[in-house]
């Protein structure tokens, strides 16, 4: 077999991996994840077309985005139970990240997080949260299996990154504990930081299909340390005293079609997976954590002009799940609960110098 068929192969096999892994979730469920831009999706690309592959003279690229959403839909495992009185978990988290490219294949990348959240606790310690800081950054490298243009009008590109525990992990705010004013660590979906150490492997694929219409794949899982990260939670139950360091994942996949006599607008349509595991793939999975999954339908649009792009998602949840975790399952204790939202909107704005 040719060995670029079967690569080709190997990203359909991935490409269908992502449609069917549990899903970066939202809300109570605690997992912080960028969406990096695909430059080779876009209509108009700041490359001019240059076949000869000198689109990597523009080697440096800023993308800045944001992510909102307001968690106060109650679940316990796949079921929505309603309550008069809902926690609302409200999120804004902004990501700057930077891409360098060393040659046509090779790339530096960096990404930036900024959070900043209030959640309204209505359980002992009660009260109302504010927090805001930076995130865990992260810094490492990509690469392009085949370098750029392609003449099938396809890749596959790999990275890694380290992440670094940069953000805070134990921020508190006044709250209510049996009548007393305290000060309380505030609830683990709220810190910007998780304070381990990690390993952020990544993968993106496209393909051009019949119809001028491009197919595209997104998958990151984010490696954590594991463990406890010394955070008390507050929480009376064995084993879940102490905030855990999770691993969480992201995954996307679709379909993007240029807009007819409307040059440089672009749609999609795809389905995004995203979520905490109950179980780290390396390391231990002690301590507190709300594992679960978000499948969303991903709709989106891009607009390209000359050297500046600005993108909009609205994933729609289509399905919830908050899933047991390990001390729960030791425990015997029933399956915990957690607050999703039913909708988040993601925007990008990215710049080519």
């Amino acid at each position: 077999m040719h060995v670029r068929s079967s690569y080709w192969y190997l990203a359909l096999l991935v490409l269908l991996a992502g449609y069917s892994t549990s899903a970066f979730a939202q809300g109570c469920v605690a997992a912080h994840s960028n969406q990096r831009p695909v430059d080779e999706l876009l209509p108009n690309a700041y490359h001019d077309g240059h076949a000869d592959g000198s689109n990597w003279i523009h080697r440096l690229s800023v993308n800045v985005g944001y992510r909102v959403f307001n968690s106060n839909k109650y679940f316990i495992g796949t079921n929505q139970i309603s309550r008069p009185t809902a926690i609302r978990n409200h999120q804004n988290i902004f990501d700057v990240g930077v891409d360098f490219k060393l040659s046509p294949r090779w790339s530096l990348i960096a990404d930036v997080p900024v959070f900043d959240g209030t959640r309204n606790q209505l359980y002992p310690p009660a009260g109302i949260f504010r927090v805001a800081g930076v995130g865990d950054i992260t810094v490492g490298a990509q690469a392009w299996v085949f370098r750029p243009p392609t003449e099938n009008n396809g890749n596959i590109a790999f990275s890694a990154s380290l992440k670094i525990p940069t953000g805070i992990n134990n921020a508190s705010g006044s709250a209510l504990l049996k009548g007393q004013r305290i000060i309380a660590t505030a609830d683990q979906s709220m810190q910007p930081g998780d304070g381990g150490w990690g390993v952020v492997v990544a993968s993106q694929a496209y393909k051009q299909i019949p119809l001028k219409t491009m197919t595209y794949f997104q998958g990151q899982w984010l490696f954590n340390q594991g463990g406890t990260n010394g955070v008390a939670t507050f929480r009376s139950q064995p084993g879940q005293g102490l905030m855990s360091v999770p691993d969480q994942y992201l995954f996307r996949a679709g379909i993007a079609h240029n807009v007819p006599k409307l040059r440089g607008l672009e749609l999609s349509l795809g389905v995004r997976d995203e979520g905490v595991p109950a179980h780290n793939v390396f390391t231990s999975d002690a301590g507190f954590r709300r594992p679960g999954y978000v499948v969303s339908l991903d709709p989106g649009l891009v607009y390209t002009y000359k050297r500046d792009s600005i993108s909009v998602n609205g994933p729609w949840a289509l399905a919830r799940n908050r899933e047991p975790s390990v001390p729960e399952l030791l425990n015997g204790t029933p399956n915990g609960d957690a607050f999703f939202a039913d909708y988040t909107v993601i925007v990008g704005i990215s710049h080519h110098f």
